[in-house]
């Protein structure tokens, strides 16, 4: 099977309006930019987007909020963009922001074929609306469902023509178990690798995982906060 696609743009072009996608990185650490840039020059819209974060307001899944394209957002932070918070008070944004180790496991189950599990995390505050609570061990705990997507979309450093992926350190975060919880998973690579030349035990995602991959380009990488000592 031939999972090698030519570009970003070829990558995405089956999604439609008021699909659900994750969307790898944590910041801007690892945010797969040249999909998130090829669906800003779509005119799809209604789109429901889980992710750790929603970009800043002119880079990664800020560009998308900019244009209106998304309607909710699931993440678990989301201070570094003005417009995600003008579309949230102004009704026009739904969000469901989750605790951060949740919406992780929340994802990894989803990948794994767990469909809940309870969790502490979030009892006795608004994240318990709504949701089952057990004890357990005299602590109680909240009942959260496993996530899954029509689309992963997740960028790894290296991958091969089977979609076999090696993260590059801390941009491992979301994008390893994102991988796993798409009906479709597209990954975009910084290098694509002759089949046979990743360390089995280097592999991060296996490629079975994965039904499309590309080689990317013009990457930025920016970072939301530079400090600098005198």
């Amino acid at each position: 099977m031939n999972k090698v696609v030519k570009n970003a743009k070829e990558a995405i072009a089956d999604i439609k309006s008021n699909a659900t996608i994750m969307l790898g990185g944590f910041g801007l650490c690892g945010i797969p930019e040249n999909c998130i840039n090829a669906l800003v020059e779509t005119d799809i819209t209604g789109l429901t987007c889980i992710s750790n974060n929603a970009g800043v307001d002119d880079y990664g899944l800020g560009l998308l909020l900019k244009k209106h394209q998304i309607k909710k957002m699931i993440s678990s932070y989301v201070g570094e963009n003005k417009e995600f918070e003008r579309q949230l008070l102004s009704g026009e944004l739904l969000v469901d922001l989750i605790p951060q180790g949740t919406l992780a496991e929340r994802i990894r189950a989803g990948g794994a074929g767990i469909p809940a599990f309870y969790v502490p995390a979030g009892y006795g505050t608004e994240v318990a609306n709504g949701k089952e609570v057990r004890e357990f061990n005299g602590k109680m705990h909240l009942l959260e469902y496993g996530l899954t997507a029509d689309y992963a979309i997740v960028k790894a450093k290296y991958g091969d023509k089977l979609g076999n992926l090696v993260f590059n350190e801390t941009a491992n975060n979301f994008n390893n178990m994102m991988a796993m919880a798409g009906k479709i998973t597209i990954v975009e690579v910084e290098e694509i690798v002759p089949v046979g030349e990743l360390n089995p035990n280097h592999i991060h995602t296996p490629g079975i995982f994965v039904q499309r991959i590309f080689q990317g380009t013009s990457y930025e990488k920016r970072i939301e906060f530079e400090t600098l000592s005198s």
